[in-house]
């Protein structure tokens, strides 16, 4: 006659809860933490800030930065830099206008925008593949050269006159409170997901920022892949270009001017290592919504321009030192 055993607790193990406690203590969590005590923040501070079409306003304050901010942490994960996304706004944008003086369509002027954004990026892709020269020195100097030549075209004038169909990239809604930008933004962020954490493409990039040398002897094409973020980085400016000339209705060379350093202060915000080899893409989304509840609140409460940007100048110093100081710490207590 068999006897029946009792039933004994199963063992759950501790593996099995890693990736719970990863996602729960990684750096997103925090991000998302941030966000809602600044969002909570917010609408305590002005009694504006909950109202509907405030909180839709608030996406233009990122949208077009955070769109640059998805294809530039692809290239600092590879280990490189554009520090031009913001003289490629201008120069596209003055193209753009000057287009418009000869009585270009609407279609054509988004065409002109993201082509002399792609063009861009393919100028600054050889002269680092190419030539071998390192990147912040070669967008150091077409920052100067881009912009330089927006100055030269227009001086201190000014270009309007765009079509009223071009209103609404930068100022349209496709449903309700969602904008044109907010949409484009989203599925932007999709894709660049799919395209970084998803496929072999992402591998190979995530590869090139820890080690370029061991990824070449593996058989990546490091300067084919690295060429691509730059022209990817390009598009994503031109693209920028045509949604903020639209939401102006005009244009000035010294249009997006400082756009990237918050583009790059979102992108080391969101978890990219400054040095390259790791990062997220909802990382860089979380980052870009908490820098837009941070200008829009501050903006709400009438702070001027330059407080902003000396907030963003320190926080970008604060969050490239603090890994740096943290893993040092560490290092002393073990």
């Amino acid at each position: 006659m068999s006897t029946i055993q009792p039933t004994q607790a199963r063992h759950i193990p501790d593996r099995l809860d890693r990736p719970l406690r990863s996602a729960l203590l990684g750096w997103e969590a925090l991000l998302v933490a941030v966000a809602v005590a600044i969002f909570i923040i917010n609408s305590f501070a002005s009694p504006y800030f909950l109202d509907v079409w405030s909180l839709s306003d608030l996406t233009f304050n990122f949208t077009e930065k955070a769109l640059i901010a998805l294809a530039m942490a692809l290239l600092i994960i590879a280990g490189e830099i554009d520090l031009s996304v913001a003289a490629i706004i201008a120069l596209a944008s003055t193209l753009m206008g000057m287009a418009v003086q000869f009585g270009f369509s609407t279609p054509a002027l988004v065409g002109i925008g993201i082509c002399v954004g792609l063009a861009c990026g393919v100028f600054n892709g050889l002269l680092v593949t190419r030539l071998g020269l390192p990147s912040i020195v070669v967008t150091i100097s077409t920052m100067s050269l881009f912009r330089g030549i927006a100055f030269i075209i227009l001086g201190d004038q000014a270009y309007k006159g765009y079509p009223a169909s071009f209103a609404f990239f930068g100022q349209g809604y496709v449903w309700w409170v969602v904008s044109f930008e907010l949409a484009l933004f989203l599925a932007a962020a999709v894709v660049y997901y799919v395209l970084l954490h998803r496929t072999n493409f992402g591998r190979y990039v995530f590869a090139i920022g820890n080690n370029p040398v061991a990824a070449q002897f593996s058989g990546v094409r490091v300067d084919r892949i690295k060429l691509v973020l730059f022209c990817l980085t390009g598009l994503m400016s031109g693209i920028a270009a045509v949604l903020i000339t639209s939401r102006l209705g005009s244009t000035r060379p010294s249009i997006a001017q400082g756009y990237e350093l918050e583009v790059i202060t979102m992108v080391v915000l969101g978890g990219v290592s400054i040095l390259g080899g790791s990062g997220s893409i909802a990382g860089v989304v979380l980052a870009a919504l908490i820098m837009g509840l941070v200008t829009f609140g501050l903006g709400l409460l009438n702070v001027p321009g330059i407080v902003m940007s000396i907030f963003v100048g320190l926080l970008l110093i604060l969050v490239i030192a603090l890994p740096l100081v943290w893993r040092r710490f560490m290092r002393k207590a073990a």
